[in-house]
């Protein structure tokens, strides 16, 4: 009977962690859209059984550059210096992949330079020391993190997951932006001059925004050129 019940605890530690997990300042930069990005993490937790003692672990996650793939593409993606309970949710996020953004955009997770040091002091007391520090650095990818003692790094993935969902929408616009200049470029400058007089024709005239449609499509460049011509549209 308690084997059965430590199996059933260790089933539910990473849930533990995650209903536990408070991110108490959170960086003010987005991940980034074509680099790798260092966020810094400084985690605080009481240290079990051990009162007025609070452990703070330092390190840096590395968040490797972002990919449009298909959702099946990640399957084989793997956590790097992450302990058990840490890699069991994060086989649970997979499992739900339909909602979860982190796992879309491809990015993959690793986490370096550990350390870590006990504080004699209360719990607060310590979380407000590292944020003002964190502060006074003006360290725009740091993270501070409060949690529990362990499994202390499944916060760490669930702050990871937090993150990316708030960094998507600016990563898919810079993706978006990229792709609509590589597209342009291709265009001959003739045509793309062509292209400009008509808009500014159109503009100027919304009776010939049709024309500029039939334009766009003849030339097969429409796709380029869709947002503004909506824009257009809209205006006219």
């Amino acid at each position: 009977m308690i084997y059965a019940m430590d199996l059933e605890k260790k089933k539910f530690d990473f849930w533990y962690a995650v209903n536990n997990t408070e991110i108490v300042s959170a960086p003010s930069r987005l991940l980034e859209t074509f680099g790798v990005t260092l966020l810094n993490y400084h985690v605080v937790a009481e240290v079990e059984d051990n009162p007025g003692k609070v452990r703070v672990r330092e390190g840096r996650l590395e968040a490797h550059k972002p990919t449009i793939i298909m959702p099946d593409s990640f399957m084989n993606e793997s956590l790097e210096g992450f302990g058990e309970e840490a890699k069991k949710y994060y086989e649970f996020l997979k499992e739900h992949k339909d909602s979860v953004r982190i796992l879309q955009y491809g990015y993959t997770l690793k986490q370096e330079s550990f350390s870590e040091q006990v504080i004699t002091d209360s719990l607060q007391a310590v979380l407000d020391r590292v944020v003002a520090q964190v502060k006074t650095s003006n360290d725009k990818f740091s993270v501070v993190i409060k949690t529990v003692d362990n499994p202390w790094d499944v916060s760490l993935v669930k702050f990871f997951w937090m993150h990316v969902n708030a960094s998507a929408p600016f990563n898919v616009q810079e993706f978006e932006k990229m792709r609509m200049r590589e597209m342009q470029s291709s265009i001959a400058p003739a045509i793309h001059k062509e292209v400009e007089a008509a808009f500014v024709k159109a503009a100027a005239d919304p009776s010939l925004i049709k024309e500029l449609g039939r334009f766009l499509q003849e030339k097969g460049i429409f796709e380029q050129y869709q947002d503004r011509f909506f824009q257009l549209v809209r205006r006219g």
